[in-house]
């Protein structure tokens, strides 16, 4: 029988928003991958464990080391889908094996949180990026939404804003820890958010 690679989105972080057909691959999985925080969430005393960590190579060999005996099961926050692990895995391992269960990304609870519909929204990565310039270009009533990191944070996407026409008027929610019970979501203006602090790794949502 061919095991499988299950990529398992575990969603924005809270067990309350974990899809349960995620959550019943990872209470029957043998072997359990996922970051530090995932682990500590959701593995077992059973279950054999692989931290993820910067040694991408080193993940590859234990999973193909694996899955000629096991299944294999990989956390991944949000949903697989959006900037994961899943376009490594699919480019290193057999394409074959492979089984995706998606996850509710940070994007879709942060504009729940907001009340604000997304089909239209521009959803952009500034995870160790600079999303190009045309990405950010300003039109009335458009909606753009980052990922943001402690270089790429809030006040410096501000600042990348402005520089292509953005009113300083123009709406802004910050959202931190979303599902967690620290969450934290706080709307201004661009101009203030220009000077933002505290929220470095978060969803930004723009609304123009």
């Amino acid at each position: 029988m061919e095991h499988r690679l299950i990529i398992a989105g575990i969603g924005p972080g809270s067990p309350d928003y974990i899809l349960p057909a995620a959550l019943q691959a990872i209470e029957g999985a043998n072997v359990l991958i996922g970051g530090g925080r995932a682990l500590r969430t959701y593995a077992r005393p059973h279950q054999e464990t692989f931290t993820v960590g910067s040694d991408i190579a080193g993940l590859i060999d234990y999973i193909n080391s694996k899955l000629p005996v096991s299944d294999v099961v990989v956390m991944v926050s949000g949903d697989p889908g959006y900037y994961s692990l899943l376009a490594t895995l699919r480019d290193r391992l057999p394409a074959g094996t492979l089984q995706v269960i998606p996850g509710i990304s940070s994007f879709q609870l942060a504009f729940a949180r907001i009340g604000i519909p997304w089909q239209t929204a521009r959803l952009l990565s500034a995870h160790g990026r600079k999303p190009d310039a045309v990405l950010l270009g300003y039109e009335v009533g458009q909606l753009l939404a980052f990922l943001t990191d402690r270089k790429n944070n809030p006040a410096r996407i501000a600042g990348w804003l402005q520089e292509q026409g953005w009113p300083l008027s123009s709406c802004i929610w910050l959202c931190r820890n979303l599902s967690y019970e620290d969450e934290e979501i706080l709307q201004m203006p661009l101009q203030e958010a220009l000077c933002s602090s505290g929220f470095d790794s978060c969803v930004m949502v723009v609304k123009g």
